[in-house]
């Protein structure tokens, strides 16, 4: 089956970015005086929700004890979620947080051989901004024939309806696309869409289960093999 285009995640796919959006949020915590601290631990478990305002609740639900919601507890969240990504895509304007290896050669080399890109992702429009306009310049969106972010559909990861929405965007069906996920919600996400997903770790996500992945790589830093799994005409010829 010819590949006609490659989906891709964000955070944790695209770039390591989770540590950049737990400090974020700490900052956020302590601006508002409120004494959270999430570490590295912590975050781990918290990132079993997708979502920044979702994973703020599911902290406070699961992992608070005696905290008084105030009334206007959605407000509230809302404003800590966009003081957060304020914090986090000025780290990402500095330069902090680069593309993971292997990454930007294959968009390029998709490109080349008329392969379509597309994003699937539950962060916010502005986080995707902030780290693709660094990472590939100021009209990273020509790379893309679809953005599928934030809030525009009802469900978020591990539900399917972010790479349905991007699937209706491109008008092709799920066996024409590969996903590029590096998380169990995300593997649930892709594969309840239909679509063949592979997977590149991280520090948080390496040890989840990814039995029905296609393949798993520590990283795209060496893509022939990428290549080679995933049956993509890109490899460069031997010199």
């Amino acid at each position: 089956m010819t590949v006609k285009a490659i989906i891709f995640d964000v955070d944790g796919t695209l770039a390591d970015t989770e540590d950049a959006h737990r400090i974020a949020f700490n900052k956020t915590f302590a601006e508002n005086n409120l004494d959270w601290n999430w570490d590295s631990e912590l975050y781990d478990k918290l990132l079993k929700v997708t979502g920044g305002k979702e994973r703020i609740k599911y902290f406070v639900a699961d992992f608070l004890t005696g905290y008084d919601k105030p009334e206007n507890f959605e407000d509230f969240v809302k404003h800590l979620h966009k003081v957060k990504t304020a914090h986090y895509t000025a780290m990402l304007a500095d330069g902090h947080i680069p593309l993971r290896p292997g990454v930007k050669q294959l968009m390029d080399d998709a490109r080349a051989a008329g392969i379509l890109l597309a994003i699937s992702t539950t962060t916010s429009p502005e986080n995707v901004s902030a780290l693709l306009e660094v990472g590939l310049g100021k009209d990273w969106q020509s790379y893309f024939a679809s953005v599928g972010c934030g809030d525009i559909v009802p469900q978020k990861k591990p539900a399917p309806d972010i790479y349905n929405w991007v699937l209706n965007e491109l008008k092709l069906a799920p066996q024409d696309c590969i996903a590029l996920e590096d998380s169990n919600n995300g593997l649930r996400s892709s594969l309840a869409a239909g679509i063949r997903t592979y997977i590149t770790v991280n520090h948080y996500t390496r040890n989840q289960d990814f039995t029905d992945a296609a393949a798993v790589f520590d990283d795209l830093s060496n893509l022939d093999a990428f290549y080679a799994a995933a049956n993509l005409p890109l490899s460069k010829p031997a010199v």
